[in-house]
């Protein structure tokens, strides 16, 4: 562990000279804008020397696409091969959920390549026919009946139980059969064409070992039964229940130039109930339950409210305190209301990320310091309108959280997020020092540049 007075000196020394003057526009204070020395002489590279086009063996197709070494802490171990020198028995393409559900049951831990081809809905039958929430619905459940049943004027602020909660559980565990599918250990899941999508499909990476999910278009993965709960927040929320992707208990899991969003179903159209939204998404991309050795690179996640969990529980030590060890570098997050990520326990090096809000959306925070979290934010670029000041970025959960920060950008030009966040939140102060430093970085980019790289390259069929 650094002391922090070691910490202190050494952002001292790296953020260089203060009151540094603000361009016109900016709604912040002069003197938090600063320069800063980014690394050493030599080790930023300009977007020019860099593509975004990850390392693969042989012919560099999707049978044989592999995490290049050193490229963040799915590399360590081992490194991340997923699927590469699958036979032909393993190499598979799908257009269909009920084929996509069955190359994933055939593949068992053998190494698999699944190619997707096209749009997979996960809302379908095996013979492909549409299904609506109204199929999935069973023992005489409608949003109807279970408005009129836990009416908080009536139900009051207890948990929802009863018959109408029985059978929106029974309705959400059919939909669930369809919608969560699993991804064994040894697959590579990639899309192939340019346009593959995965359409209301829940990816569960779920204990697992080495996963490559590389070139795939995430939308809307929905929950057609949200479940009231009084307690959440301090008027009550609606609670959903699928992840466009998740990975559980699972380690070597590497997620390259992909696209997650709401899409067709956006949270401004969906309509409110008990005063609250009636939220049907959860998380685009959440690393959970004991997870670890996860780099996440070169993906758009836009438009969406809770969007990277890390870590989901405070008492989950016994399985998690050691763990959710993972890489972001590369991406575009824009327009995300928060977690991006959230972190509780993880060491987590977030590098080299564009975020980008447009004003238009609802922002609350991006860096979630959770419990006994280390997170590492370095040479990232923000662009920020004038209703978000930078200080934002950062949100403590817990007294006596703390974070590395350094070298990242906010609308061009060099700025100390962390400090300025101290300086306005004097009673909910952040150390400097998350406890470890980085080292699997093959490449670090200049951060000016980041905001036109990471739109070359980052989403799904850039790659």
């Amino acid at each position: 562990m650094r002391t922090t007075e070691h910490a202190g000196a050494r952002r001292r020394a790296r953020t260089g000279a203060r009151g540094r003057s603000r361009k016109p526009g900016y709604g912040w204070p002069v003197a938090v804008a600063v320069v800063c020395a980014l690394l050493a002489p030599g080790t930023l590279a300009h977007a020019d020397t860099h593509t975004g086009t990850s390392a693969a063996r042989g012919g560099g197709g999707p049978d044989d696409i592999v995490l290049p070494e050193g490229d963040g802490w799915a590399s360590l171990e081992g490194g991340t091969t997923g699927g590469a020198g699958a036979d032909k028995a393993h190499t598979h393409t799908v257009r269909t959920r009920a084929q996509l559900a069955a190359a994933l049951e055939k593949a068992g831990d053998e190494p698999t390549v699944i190619k997707v081809k096209g749009t997979i809905d996960g809302n379908t039958d095996d013979r492909g026919r549409s299904l609506s929430c109204e199929d999935y619905a069973t023992d005489g459940y409608t949003l109807e009946k279970y408005l009129a049943a836990y009416d908080p004027d009536t139900w009051g602020e207890k948990d929802p139980e009863g018959p109408m909660e029985d059978a929106r559980l029974a309705s959400s565990a059919r939909q669930k059969e369809r919608v969560a599918l699993r991804v064994p250990s040894n697959t590579t899941l990639v899309g192939v064409g340019g346009k593959a999508r995965l359409l209301g499909v829940s990816l569960q990476i779920a204990d697992s070992e080495n996963v490559i999910v590389r070139g795939l278009r995430f939308e809307d993965a929905f929950d057609c039964f949200p479940q009231w709960d009084p307690d959440d927040n301090t008027t009550g929320a609606w609670n959903s229940e699928y992840d466009n992707l998740v990975v559980t208990g699972s380690r070597h899991v590497w997620v390259d130039h992909n696209s997650f969003t709401d899409g067709r179903r956006p949270d401004s159209a969906q309509p409110h109930h008990f005063g609250a939204l009636f939220q049907q998404h959860d998380g685009l991309l959440d690393i959970v339950r004991g997870a670890d050795l996860v780099t996440v690179s070169w993906n758009e996640l836009y438009d969406h409210d809770k969007s990277v969990l890390i870590g989901n529980s405070d008492g989950a030590g016994a399985t998690d305190r050691g763990k959710l060890r993972a890489t972001f570098h590369h991406n575009l997050f824009r327009d995300l209301n928060e977690r991006v990520p959230r972190v509780r326990f993880g060491k987590v090096d977030v590098y080299n990320n564009h975020y980008k809000e447009s004003g238009q959306a609802p922002y609350g925070y991006s860096w979630g310091l959770g419990f006994e979290s280390a997170l590492v934010g370095e040479h990232n670029a923000f662009t920020l309108p004038d209703t978000i000041a930078p200080y934002r970025v950062i949100h403590p959960w817990v007294k006596g959280a703390a974070m590395t920060e350094s070298g990242n950008y906010v609308n061009g030009d060099p700025f100390d997020v962390l400090r300025y966040y101290n300086t306005q939140n004097p009673v909910a102060l952040v150390g400097d020092d998350a406890g470890w430093t980085p080292s699997l970085r093959p490449h670090v980019d200049d951060p000016a540049d980041l905001p036109r790289l990471v739109a070359r390259g980052a989403g799904a069929g850039k790659g």
